[in-house]
């Protein structure tokens, strides 16, 4: 096991295996139908250009295909393993990965997670729609203050973001990630833009994180009906957001 691992941790190996992830999503996004919702997306988001991108954990990996071949885009990568392929991936897709996340119950610096919050700020100065997952690391389904925090110092809305495709196989993680299959049915949602004021406090910087949840949840749950999947399950120790941002009924 450790021989695998060590491979796997070889700079043409990781190299070769993030290539081959998204020539994957790159079938997925091909041989499934995609709607986009509401239809009018692009035009919609033309207005808000650069937007931050909100997106829950292990249910990103097709989130790529919102962006457009003309639309400058970078995303927030973690610096593990892990991370270096999903960044040679996004590579691949024309996205720029920016290194680094946020260390809860740690010291930040050691996750890169100021130089990557000067990187983003830097990307959306300079026109590029910045993804990233709005998580607290490891607690998949809860916003952390991150994404809100962005936000407040750029200046620039944050749009939730869920692609779901109807054929998917789930995995037994810590955010029941999801990897779309082949040969379905998709759909691209996209939520209303949250804007947070620079001159926010404590309290504001709240309501706008629970926003960005209700929102994300709101997207996923449409994602979902539109591909004739059930409603994601609650995450663990809350209940996904009804479409009018209360707490659904168990």
């Amino acid at each position: 096991m450790s021989v695998l691992r060590d491979l796997g941790r070889r700079p043409a190996v990781q190299r070769g295996l993030g290539r081959l992830f998204a020539s994957y999503l790159r079938l997925v996004r091909r041989t499934n139908r995609f709607v986009l919702d509401p239809p009018d997306t692009y035009e919609r988001l033309e207005r808000l250009q650069p937007f931050i991108g909100a997106m829950w954990h292990g249910q990103h990996f097709m989130a790529p295909f919102l962006r457009r071949p003309s639309d400058p885009a970078a995303s927030l990568v973690s610096r593990s393993a892990d991370g270096e392929l999903n960044a040679i991936a996004l590579k691949s897709l024309g996205i720029r990965p920016i290194r680094g996340s946020g260390a809860r119950g740690r010291d930040h610096r050691l996750k890169g997670g100021a130089p990557a919050l000067r990187a983003m700020l830097r990307a959306l100065e300079g026109g590029e729609h910045v993804f990233l997952t709005a998580d607290v690391p490891k607690i998949a389904r809860r916003c952390g203050t991150g994404i809100v925090t962005l936000a407040r110092l750029s200046g620039r809305p944050i749009v939730a973001v869920a692609v779901v495709t109807s054929r998917r196989k789930t995995f037994r993680s810590w955010d029941t990630a999801s990897l779309g299959l082949p040969f379905g049915r998709g759909a691209i949602v996209t939520g209303e833009p949250i804007h947070v004021p620079a001159e926010a406090d404590e309290a504001a910087l709240e309501a706008a994180r629970v926003a960005v949840e209700a929102e994300l949840d709101r997207v996923h749950a449409r994602a979902h009906a539109l591909v004739g999947l059930p409603p994601p399950r609650p995450a663990p120790g809350r209940a996904v957001h009804s479409a009018s941002g209360e707490p659904a009924a168990p």
